[in-house]
Order: C-alpha cells, then structure tokens, then sequence
C-alpha cells in the first residue's frame, strides 16, 4: 500500500492561487474513528468564504477545505461497529473533504443507501440539510403558506425551492431574469430582485405579504425581506456568516432580530454548522431523509459541472465567477 495520499490544500488566505495540491503521509484511523476513501466531495459558497479567511468555523491554515463527501469505509479503528470495510458513507465534514483520504470519528458517517449516486450523496449534505432544517426546523412551514427564497438559482436556494414545493408552499424565488427558467421549472414564480425594491416586488404579488423570506443575501437585504412579509411573518437568514465586517454584520444581525420585532415580523438566523456543534442528532435525522428524496426521485441536487477531485481550484475559479446555477461536485473515480 502507498505510503502517501493526495490532497488540495488551502496555504494563505485570498484567491483560489493559494490551494495547492499536496502529498500526505497516510494515517491508520485510531480508536473511535473510520478512514473514507473520497468518490465525492461538494464545492460551495463556504469553501470561497475560507479562502478569504472569513469563516468562522474553519480550522488555522494551512488545511484541506472540504465540506461535505461520500466515500467508501477504507479502514477501520479500535471500538468502532456499525460499519464495514467497502461500505459507501457520507459526511459532513466541514474541511477535510478535498482529499483522497480522510480520517474522522465515525459518529460523523452516515450509510449512503442504494439509488443514491457518489455524486448526489455529496451534492446533497450542505444544500438540502441546510434548506431541510431551516424550513421544517426553524420555520416549521405548512401546507398553502407563501414563501420567498433569495439567492434562489443557486445551491441552496434551488434546494430549498424544490423542498417548499413538496411541502406545499407556494413559492417565489428571486434571481436575475436569465435564471427564471430554472425557477419556473422547479414550481416557483420567478422575481426579478433587479427590477425594483424586492418588498415592493413582492408585495404586487403578495399584497398582504409573504408568511415567510428565506434569504442567503443579509447585508442591506434584511430591510427588504422584512417589508416583504406579512404581519407575525418570519424571515430566515442563512449563509451570510463571512459576508461583513464586524460592526457591518453586528448591524445586520441588530436588523435582522430587533428589526424585524419592531416591524412586527421575526428574525431568525439558521446556520448548518452551528446547529450540527450544538446538536448533532439533527443532521444524523434529517440527512436520511434527504437521500430518501433522492432514491425516490422526488429531488434533484441540481449538479451542473463536475471536476475531479484535484482540480478543486479550478471548480472554486468557476464558482467565484456568480455565474453558476446549481451544484459544483469533485468526483474521484
């Protein structure tokens, strides 16, 4: 067996020039843990905000980004049961994932079930858990509600438009026009944000509002989501933890909680890593789920391009450019 194993790892902050692919020696697991050989891992808005050394939960640099991944158990340390050499796992990893290899607790492993691909098990982790939990377990949405999603052609965005519509919610989402396509073909009426204030927008569509705003943008976004919704509606944040300096995203948060109060609307912030650290149950329940949907061919994960695996700088250039629609996915055969 080798001695050494392949990953891109991310040397300085800034640009997609500091991942730079590497050798590792390679580690047996120890107890406790399982070693994943990677066939998927997912590239996301996450990854760009650790390269800019603006997200809070990744580790000190130098270190392997990588969100999210599905793999097979490779090895298998001391104590650990469940789990069988050759079996097809996934996780949410938060770094780690742009490896040929990865060490990790096996408490973090889910089994990837028959009809799911390598590619959609990875594709799936970040973008439906996150838009899962936030409807169902922060929003708590009902069937005949309305709802806006921003940011709505993107990953999370188009996961979430597709999970709304099996819910039963009538959808808008808001996106340029040369995305309404998209939207319209999974069951939401299209908004141009670029047309006017997006309150304004959605109020000639909704006069008494919306029941809820799912928004990736923050920023000064937040007073157009709340002016959206109806009285007692609720507008979730998402996504926007690296996206301001500090006293610019204390305002933000300021806003999006005491401003939304004040208007009579309610704020709430939802972040998949946040939520996983304080309860890690959550993803080990909803994520099953979510590949449920999958096999049954109820959801796409939206996959637009693929790269192997060591190409991760090239698919972060691509996504960097906001011209992506969908999932980016490094695929190692």
């Amino acid at each position: 067996m080798a001695a050494t194993y392949r990953a891109v790892m991310l040397t300085k902050k800034g640009g997609p020039e500091g991942l730079q692919v590497v050798e590792l020696p390679i580690v047996h697991p120890g107890p406790g843990q399982l070693r994943v050989r990677v066939r998927a891992a997912g590239v996301g808005a996450t990854d760009l905000a650790m390269l800019a050394g603006n997200y809070m939960y990744a580790s000190k640099m130098p270190f392997v980004p990588g969100y999210e991944v599905a793999g097979v158990v490779d090895a298998i340390g001391a104590g650990v049961t469940g789990f069988e050499l050759g079996q097809r796992v996934a996780a949410l990893t938060v770094h780690g994932g742009f490896a040929e290899l990865l060490v990790r607790e096996a408490e973090h492993f889910l089994p990837i079930p028959n009809g799911v691909s390598d590619r959609d098990a990875a594709a799936a982790i970040l973008n439906y858990v996150t838009a899962w939990q936030m409807i169902h377990r922060v929003a708590k949405v009902r069937p005949s509600q309305t709802a806006l999603v921003t940011g709505a052609a993107g990953g999370v965005g188009t996961a979430a438009l597709q999970l709304l519509r099996l819910a039963g919610v009538k959808t808008y989402g808001a996106a340029s026009a040369s995305k309404h396509a998209t939207l319209r073909s999974l069951g939401a009426t299209p908004i141009d944000y670029r047309a006017g204030p997006l309150d304004r927008l959605t109020l000639a569509v909704e006069p008494k509002g919306v029941d809820y705003v799912f928004d990736a943008v923050g920023g000064a976004n937040i007073g157009p989501c709340i002016g959206a919704l109806r009285r007692g509606g609720t507008v979730v944040g998402f996504g926007f933890m690296g996206a301001a300096g500090m006293v610019s995203k204390l305002a933000m948060f300021a806003n999006l909680f005491i401003g939304a109060r004040l208007r009579g609307r309610r704020g709430a912030f939802y972040g998949i890593t946040m939520l996983y650290r304080k309860d890690p149950k959550a993803l080990r329940e909803d994520l099953p789920k979510i590949f449920a949907l999958l096999a049954e061919k109820k959801i796409d994960t939206m996959v637009t391009r693929t790269f192997p695996l060591l190409e991760a700088r090239q698919a972060i250039e691509l996504l960097a450019t906001g011209f992506v629609e969908g999932k980016i996915v490094l695929e190692n055969s």
